[in-house]
This record gives C-alpha cells, structure tokens and sequence, in this order.
C-alpha cells in the first residue's frame, strides 16, 4: 500500500481487512511502497507522516508484526537494485501494454516521469525479491502482477535458470471493492477532491453519520433483487458495504429492508460502519501518538526483510556473473 495518506473504507475493506486474514494462512510480507508513492509528486511532502499512518492501520486491524514483517520499501536496498536488473529483462513493448499508465498519465504521457511509466518492473521487483509464492490483488493491479510474471520467465530462459517462480495471484473478494459515495461508477479514492465521496478510517462517528445520510441514492425503491442492483450503481455499493462488514450475503440483506425506506437502510449501515471503523480509528490514534513505536516496528521489519533479500540477491548476483 502507498503511504499517500488518508486511509480511507475502500483501502480497509479492499485491503488490509483480506490481508489480516491472509497473515492466518501464510507468512506474509507488508510492504509500505513508499518508493512507488514518488510518481506523483505531491505524494512526497507529507511521506514520513503517511508511512506511520498506513503502519497504525495494519496494526490496529489486526496485522501482527511479531509473525509478519511490515516495513518500508525505501528501507531495503534490494527493491530498487533489483528493479534495475529485471529492467534490462523487460521488452518496452510490454511496458506499452500496460492500461494503468494511460490512464494516469493521460494526454499529458510527455511530461509524465519515467517512475509512472516503469513502475510496474519496480512492483515486480517487489514481488520477486522475496521469491513470493502468492500476491493479493484487485482488479486494477491483475495486469501488473501477469508483467511480474512474465519478468521472471524473461530472466529464468535467459539465464537458463529456475530462480524465480511463477507467483499466484490471490484474487480478493469482489464484495469488497468499494465505490465513491458520490458516484457508483467510481472507486472510492483518496485523490477525490470531495471529502464526502469517501469515508476515511479517521473520521469521527458524527462525520461518518453525516457522509452517509448525504450517499447518492436514487428515486426508486430499495431494490427487489441483486439482478436490480445491476443498473444502480450507487445502491449496488451502498448494498455490497453492508454485505461485506456484516457477512451476510446481498440476496439477504436485499430481502432484509425490501419493505423499508432508504432512511432506515442508512441508519443501519452507519451503525455496522460506525461500528467497524471506530474500533480501528481508536487503535490508530492511540498507536499514531507513540512514534517511537512504529518506527520501532518499521526497523524491526526492514531487518528481517533485508535477512531475504540479501540472501536472494547474492544468488542472483552469482547466476548473473557480477565481479564478486
């Protein structure tokens, strides 16, 4: 996750909630990607800052750091030597395939910096450094990870070397892609100049009450089936967030309010937000006043990852021939 500030209920939801479960299933590495935070420049004022804030969210969430390691990508060496070597393995033309960069950069690709554009080797890097097995993904980061992929049969043909494996994706729960509150053809974004389009993990229970009382709705009633769902987008996400905090499956939820006003169902859905997020707003403050904390936890974190990354880079140093 970029430490590009204000956490927001999609990140929770879409992220880090999947990734506290993952932690009971593998030994997970959290990486806060500060480096990749640096292609957009007004990510960078406030860098330090942001790091510990994305380090109290996994914290308060549940993420353990005594069985996972959580750090920042800029503290370990190995992500951007790496970077550099699977560079010179990567075919421009598949750089030119990748969606993610179009849309960011947009009409203005001439002056985007180089970063944007070869951020997905970086990612791969990532991913590869650690020889991982499984990554999480969502749906804007599938193309990025099947690149990751193709890096590493890149560098294995050419050095007729089985170094690197194939890495999985780990596809995350379609229930919790979370949309604006504003417009439910959007994702709920950080960037979105409307505070009132998100709710960030944060905010207080007045504030959370507010944004949701104010969610786009529309003038027809709550719907009569997920089928309806399919052409109103904001009820559709307003149905999914209820669904994926409760864990009760939308066809419920649907035959739970189907006689009842929209007043009745947001009251409700602020109660289960208001319920989620302010057990993980309480813990972040409380771990956002201890600095020395969660610096200690980022150190503690770049020294067992750099334990792998040292070790796997002195092999690819030798299967390269590098002068020892």
């Amino acid at each position: 996750m970029q430490p590009t500030g204000n956490l927001h209920l999609g990140n929770y939801l879409g992220a880090i909630k999947n990734w506290v479960e993952l932690q009971k299933k593998f030994s997970c590495i959290f990486c806060i990607v500060d480096l990749h935070a640096l292609t957009v420049p007004s990510n960078c004022k406030e860098i330090k800052k942001n790091t510990l804030e994305v380090t109290a969210a996994y914290l308060a969430s549940g993420i353990n750091p005594d069985n996972q390691i959580i750090f920042s990508q800029s503290s370990v060496y190995g992500h951007s030597d790496l970077a550099w070597i699977l560079s010179c393995h990567t075919p421009i033309g598949w750089l030119n395939r990748m969606t993610q960069f179009k849309d960011k950069a947009g009409k203005n690709k001439e002056k985007a910096p180089l970063g944007l554009y070869s951020y997905p080797v970086l990612m791969a890097a990532d991913i590869l450094l650690y020889k991982a097995t499984h990554v999480p993904v969502g749906d804007d980061q599938k193309q990025h990870l099947e690149l990751s992929r193709d890096i590493s049969q890149s560098f294995n043909r050419y050095y007729e070397n089985e170094f690197f494996p194939l890495p999985e994706p780990i596809i995350l729960e379609s229930g919790a892609r979370v949309m604006s509150l504003k417009d439910g053809e959007n994702k709920m974004s950080k960037s979105d100049p409307s505070d009132n389009s998100r709710i960030n993990l944060q905010d207080s229970s007045d504030l959370i009450y507010k944004k949701i009382q104010k969610s786009k709705t529309d003038s027809d009633p709550f719907p009569t089936s997920v089928v309806n769902l399919n052409d109103r987008p904001e009820i559709s996400n307003l149905v999914g967030i209820y669904s994926t905090i409760s864990k009760i499956p939308i066809e419920k939820v649907i035959d739970m309010y189907l006689e009842k006003s929209f007043s009745v169902f947001k009251k409700d859905l602020y109660e289960i937000v208001n319920n989620e997020i302010s057990v993980v707003s309480d813990k972040m403050n409380r771990l956002l006043d201890d600095e020395t904390y969660l610096s200690k936890i980022l150190r503690n974190g770049a020294e067992k990852a750099s334990v792998i990354t040292e070790r796997n880079l002195k092999e690819i140093r030798e299967i390269i021939g590098f002068f020892k």
